[in-house]
């Protein structure tokens, strides 16, 4: 594409996070595809100085921090036909006004899953050797225990169980598959044939639930699974099993379970909470048997650049006529992140 066809983009987005998402070399190969101002990056869409750059905007390049593209903003770029995220969830981005528009819509969704699903299987390797807790009290006692207390410790046949084959879960599962440890998955989406596809026996949650030493929570926070992981339902996970949630807090009752860690019946590596954070003075914080990280499985630092490197793949493909690979359709949204 010449660069007097070239179409006019406009970041939208926290401009903090601009220089990791499109180093400079990332930038160059950008810049080449589009016209766009890197010293403008646009966070309210009623900003004066974003008026004229939104109005004969073809492409919006956003990421966190950007406003929902309601009506008004619509109205102001009435060349937009182009929306690349460089993050994951689109939620809460767009409404019906923004389909009406027929505009095409990318996520890097999937590239955001590589670091947290690589997050994940730390923390079921670890926590399958009880390696939190076990640092935990060396800390306090500093002497080897016994080699009898380590009679349940190690992942040959420990029992996983996966909540949710979202893009996250589904790497998961594949990242899973060299380890000799026994995998099931729960998803309402998934039938038994497929999850055998994906290494894994389909069980119904609440049978995952009994079944499981380590349980990793991979669904979307939609309606259907906010507070899924309920009271009753945390208390058919086994004694001494381990929860992993790299997804939303909503979807457990935290309630129910600070009770369990309190009373060290579970164990829990928690990198999202609800409320999040959570509030000073929880006991979350300074429990021995929680894992408490500050929401940074997602892409953070380095990985960021993966975020840009797909919109600018993405922004190849359109340039040369052809669709893009990571589309976000409407139907998809009801039963996604």
């Amino acid at each position: 594409m010449s660069a007097s066809a070239s179409p006019h983009a406009l970041f939208v987005m926290n401009p903090v996070h601009l220089p990791e998402l499109f180093p400079a070399p990332l930038m160059d190969r950008l810049r080449r595809l589009v016209r766009i101002d890197p010293g403008l990056v646009v966070q309210d869409f009623a900003d004066p100085a974003a008026a004229a750059a939104l109005s004969r905007a073809e492409v919006l390049i956003t990421g966190w921090g950007c406003p929902h593209i309601g009506p008004q903003a619509l109205e102001a770029a009435p060349r937009l036909r182009t929306v690349l995220h460089a993050a994951g969830s689109v939620r809460h981005m767009v409404g019906e006004p923004f389909w009406e528009r027929g505009i095409t819509l990318s996520s890097a969704v999937r590239a955001n899953a590589l670091p947290v699903a690589e997050y994940t299987l730390a923390a079921i390797l670890l926590s399958g050797k009880n390696a939190f807790g076990l640092r935990e009290r060396f800390r306090t006692e500093q002497v080897y225990p016994a080699p009898t207390e380590y009679a349940t410790v190690g992942n040959v046949g420990r029992r996983v169980g996966l909540i949710g084959a979202s893009r996250v879960g589904r790497r998961v599962l594949e990242l899973l598959r060299p380890f000799d440890l026994s995998v099931s998955l729960f998803d309402p989406y998934v039938d038994a044939a497929e999850a055998r596809e994906l290494g894994a026996v389909s069980l119904p949650l609440d049978e995952l639930l009994r079944t499981s030493d380590i349980v990793s929570v991979h669904a979307p926070d939609i309606p259907q699974t906010q507070g899924m992981l309920s009271r009753a339902r945390l208390a058919l996970i086994p004694d001494g099993g381990v929860l992993i949630n790299t997804s939303r807090g909503a979807l457990i009752d935290h309630t129910a379970l600070t009770e369990e860690l309190v009373a060290g019946r579970l164990s829990a590596v928690l990198d999202v909470t609800d409320p999040e954070p959570l509030p000073a003075g929880s006991p979350l914080y300074s429990l021995p048997n929680v894992f408490l990280t500050p929401h940074i499985a997602g892409s953070l630092g380095n990985e960021l650049t993966r975020l840009g490197e797909t919109v600018v793949q993405e922004l190849e493909r359109i340039s040369t006529g052809r669709p893009p690979a990571y589309p976000v359709h409407r139907a998809q949204l009801a039963i996604s992140a």
